[in-house]
């Protein structure tokens, strides 16, 4: 049986992660139709720092001294480096080759060791389940923990409190963790709206197929492409509303963030805002979450300099 978060939850890691990480700015995006929930800001540069630091808070004496493992071709990845950092545990992240250098390099300057031994996402997990037996270290999954949710769902609550007159969330999904605590976190309370790219859409499968499903990704907003959603976004976001966008509307976004509300983000920190841009979305007063802000300048200039 699944283990689902609660809104208890995500309260509770609001309490424990009070001061040791930022609450993060909601901008009106200038002339952008939204307000922006700026995620990119947050330790590492993406709200991954909240479930992996409120996982690893949680760690026992005996878990601690086994360090941790997870699986990462990005923002995950750093935000595990630098959560074990802050309580003083050893963190080992798969990654793959082919992997963003950037978020590679991000990962090791907190601390983290990477192991490049796989050649591709399928491999990559073949070889975390190879460490975690090797090793004994504590998983620490990317987007299918509940506690790793409920940190994440603490986005939810500052859009709460910031945007009292938001009537929607507009959210990214790679495996669904942050769709699955914002959702927690809001449910009954302001919609959320799933947004998937179409080369990358994992949650969007697996509901299909009510079951989680392998997919093929290769969108340009590398941080979503995961290879399936997790089974408790695939709980959580059972009756959710869900958008999917295309390649050039990610990068129309992109370019609309940097040149308008002047926010360094990568491709998938601008997903969200790409189904709004495209009429996908209807709201009178939405708030799009940002995140993350890690683009290696190679992506950035190549998307900026296209028409």
């Amino acid at each position: 049986m699944t283990t689902v978060p609660t809104r208890a939850d995500v309260e509770a890691a609001a309490a424990r992660l009070a001061g040791l990480l930022p609450h993060t700015p909601l901008i009106d995006g200038r002339s952008l139709p939204a307000q922006l929930k700026c995620e990119l800001f947050q330790r590492t540069g993406s709200f991954k720092a909240r479930g992996a630091l409120n996982r690893v808070l949680q760690l026992t004496p005996e878990e601690r001294e086994r360090g941790v493992i997870a699986i990462s071709a990005g923002n995950h990845a750093a935000a595990i480096a630098f959560a074990a950092a802050q309580v003083g545990v050893d963190a080992l992240v798969v990654m793959w080759q082919g992997a963003s250098e950037q978020k590679i390099e991000s990962t090791r300057r907190y601390g983290g060791t990477v192991d490049l031994a796989a050649h591709d996402p399928a491999g990559a997990f073949e070889r975390l389940h190879t460490l975690i037996a090797e090793t004994g270290r504590v998983l620490v999954h990317p987007f299918d923990d509940p506690v790793v949710i409920a940190g994440a769902g603490t986005v939810g609550l500052e859009i709460e409190a910031d945007a009292p007159d938001a009537d929607a969330v507009v959210v990214a999904v790679g495996g669904g963790g942050l769709v699955s605590g914002i959702q927690t976190a809001l449910a009954g309370r302001i919609r959320v709206i799933a947004v998937e790219p179409e080369r990358s859409r994992a949650l969007h499968d697996g509901l299909a197929a009510d079951a989680a499903v392998r997919v093929s990704c290769d969108s340009i907003a590398d941080g979503l492409n995961a290879p399936f959603a997790g089974a408790i976004a695939l709980e959580v976001c059972r009756d959710i509303e869900r958008v999917l966008v295309t390649e050039a509307e990610i990068a129309d976004a992109f370019r609309l963030l940097h040149e308008r509300a002047k926010l360094a983000v990568e491709p998938a920190g601008a997903a969200a805002l790409a189904a709004v841009v495209a009429g996908k979305v209807e709201a009178r007063n939405p708030v799009v979450v940002v995140s993350g802000g890690n683009v290696a300048r190679h992506t950035a200039s190549a998307i900026l300099a296209a028409r």
